[in-house]
This record gives structure tokens, sequence and C-alpha cells, in this order.
């Protein structure tokens, strides 16, 4: 392999996004903050880097294992590259933003980098965008994160949208009400979340019949809802399958056309989170294109204060774009005065200026791919042929 290829070389997970796929992804993070202001969520830009106490804090947990570490020949203290930005969102919250009203309302959007890939998700580089509203603990805080991301990810071109409910700490509620073991726990929460029928099937007395009743609710909210509410639960369990339903009706009744389901046993990804959480998808794409929840901020220094909110991860949601805009380039022969370049360009119009005389201008636009020509002092369409 020559020198040169040797150079072009990126890690694995790494990749260039190139001219195309670079300014789709730019329009489509410009779309997604413009929709967080709409809504009255703050843009703010977390570091890249912090120190490593910092990011494993309240949701920085569940990545503690995906983090690049570095040592800080400043400080001589280790410092962590972020694998998520909740984590950042949390810890601002409590500082330099702890006298702000609440509930708070913050939008961001950056890159994260982690150690490994997933099967669904081989990049170890890649942007997120989302929200966090802290501060309250109400049904409508669920609602209004949800449909945020609903309506978002609509503004930037995806179609097919759906949500999938679940509740992570479900199991634990019931089992901690029955009075079940913590192994017997795990294992009706392990099975849960593997969708295991033949652990289950094991599985003797009300426990065991609940975590079979939870796997077959898995599906359409209206087939789970009706499950889950013949369930005989404990209080607290029950409770949470109450704001379930709440939850699900609200939004059915604001957002018809969004397809919701419900997999309440399961907790992979939900760990650090406290009530319902959610995976957005938009069908025949691979992977989710986000995921979010309510949590704890600040609760290793006391009872902390509630958030919700959602990730988007951009890469995921490049593949869900189906209507891409036209792009309107035009060629600017030389010696066309410039004043002309500003006008264009707030029309829509991403002039591309020509460097010097060429006999063939048509030729010449068509080898800078633009569709349009200014001639005789007007925009001129280019044809394909």
């Amino acid at each position: 392999m020559s020198e040169q290829n040797e150079t072009a070389l990126l890690p694995e997970g790494l990749h260039d996004s190139l001219v195309g796929e670079a300014n789709k992804e730019t329009k489509a993070v410009e779309k997604l903050l413009k929709a967080f202001s709409a809504h009255g969520f703050d843009l703010i830009l977390p570091p890249l880097v912090e120190f490593e106490e910092s990011l494993l804090l309240g949701p920085g947990k569940a990545h503690s294992r995906n983090m690049f570490r570095v040592l800080d020949p400043v400080s001589q203290r280790m410092m962590g590259v972020r694998t998520d930005m909740t984590g950042q969102v949390a810890r601002i919250s409590q500082s330099r933003l702890s006298n702000a009203p609440r509930p708070l309302r913050l939008g961001y959007a950056g890159d994260v980098l982690r150690i490994k890939g997933t099967q669904l998700r081989p990049e170890r580089q890649f942007k997120q965008a989302g929200v966090e509203l802290i501060g309250s603990n109400s049904t409508e805080a669920y609602v209004e994160i949800i449909l945020l991301a609903y309506e978002a990810l609509s503004d930037v071109g995806v179609d097919n949208l759906s949500v999938d409910l679940a509740l992570p700490q479900l199991v634990p509620a019931i089992t901690s009400g029955l009075g079940i073991d913590a192994d017997l726990s795990n294992q009706v929460r392990d099975a849960l979340d593997a969708k295991d029928i033949g652990a289950l099937a094991n599985i003797e007395g009300d426990i065991g019949e609940i975590s079979r009743a939870i796997l077959n609710a898995a599906g359409p909210a209206e087939k789970s809802l009706g499950i889950l509410s013949n369930l005989s639960l404990p209080e607290e369990a029950s409770a949470l399958c109450d704001e379930l339903i709440k939850l699900v009706g609200k939004l059915s009744d604001i957002a018809p056309d969004l397809t919701i389901t419900i997999d309440p046993g399961e907790y992979t990804g939900f760990e650090y989170q406290t009530g319902i959480s959610f995976s957005i998808f938009a069908g025949g794409v691979r992977g989710e294109l986000g995921r979010g929840g309510r949590y704890v901020v600040n609760a290793e220094h006391g009872e902390g204060e509630l958030a919700t909110g959602f990730s988007l991860y951009l890469d995921s949601l490049m593949r869900a774009i189906i209507v891409e805009e036209q792009e309107r380039k035009i060629f600017i022969p030389n010696g066309t005065e410039r004043t002309l370049l500003s006008d264009l360009q707030k029309d829509g119009y991403r002039t591309i200026l020509g460097l010097e005389d060429v006999k063939d201008e048509i030729s010449e636009a068509k080898r800078m791919k633009c569709g349009f020509i200014w001639q005789n002092n007007k925009i001129n369409e280019i044809s394909k042929g």
C-alpha cells in the first residue's frame, strides 16, 4: 500500500462526511435546532472533553466503559471525551443554571465519541441532537418531549414514525412490592428484557403469571394497555401503569398519526431512567432514531431534580430522510457584478463564481455541477441533456 493510501485510512468506526452527506446532515441539525428553539428550548454548547468525574455523573454512568480517556497535561487530572451529551446538560443545569426558572428547557447538538460501536450502530463518532426539560414530574412533560421529537423529525423529512414506550422500573417495582428476593428479581428482569419465554415459563407463583403477562403485553398500545390494566399489581407498579395509560391517551388525541407501541419489560439502555422511557423509529430504517425518558439530575447529592428529554442520533436520522431539498446551484460567469451574488443567495441559490473567462459558459456550469446559469441578465435553467 502506498504512503498516500495509508494516510487516507481512518480508524474503524470513523469516517469522512463528504460534500453531499455533510450538507444534508448540517441542514438536518439546523432544522432540528430551529424546532427546539420554536418550543422555547435554549441552545447550549458543552465542551467535547471534560474531567472524567463530571462526565460520569448521573446519566453518564451508563457509558463509562465506552469512554475515551486522556490525561490533562495542565491539571494532571484524567479527562474523558463525551460519549453522550445528556449528562453534560444535567451538569450545567445544576451548576451554571441552578438558579434559572424551572422548568428549564435546554437544547443541544454536537459530536460524541465512543470506544466501540454496536451491531446496529457501528459508527464510533456521530452527532447527537436533543433537548432536556428539567424540573417537572408531570405527564405533560412527557407529552411535550415526545411530540417535540415527532414534530422535529417530521420537519426534517422523516416519515412513518413510531414511538415505543417502556417502563424500565416496572419489574423492580413489582418484585419489590411482592417481596421477591434479588436473585429472582434479576432473573425475571433479564428474561423479560431478552424476551425469553422459556425462562419465564419455569417461574412459579404470582410473579411468574405477572411476568408472562408483561411479556405478552409487548406490542401495539391498545393491546398492551388492555393486558396491563387487568393485572393486579403492587401500588408503585400500578401507579407507573396508570401514568402510561394517561400518556398514551394524550398522545393519541394530539397526534393520531403517530404509531405507539409498548414494551413494558424492556430496560436495556434505560438503566438510569426512573419513569416512562421511549425509543423512536422510522419504518424501513435500521436502528432507532433516538431515545428518551425521565431521569433524576444530581441524584448523587440528595433527592435531585426530575428531568425528561431525548437524544436523536444523526447517523440513523440520515438514513431516514426520504425527501431531500433540491439544491439550486447557479454558475455566475467571470466579470459579473458581485452585488448580484447576494441577491441570488437571498433567493435560495448557491452561487458558483467563475474565476476566469471560458469559451463555453454552459459547459463550464455543467462541469461545476450547476443546474442554473446567469446569462443575458437573467437566471437560465440548464438542460440535463
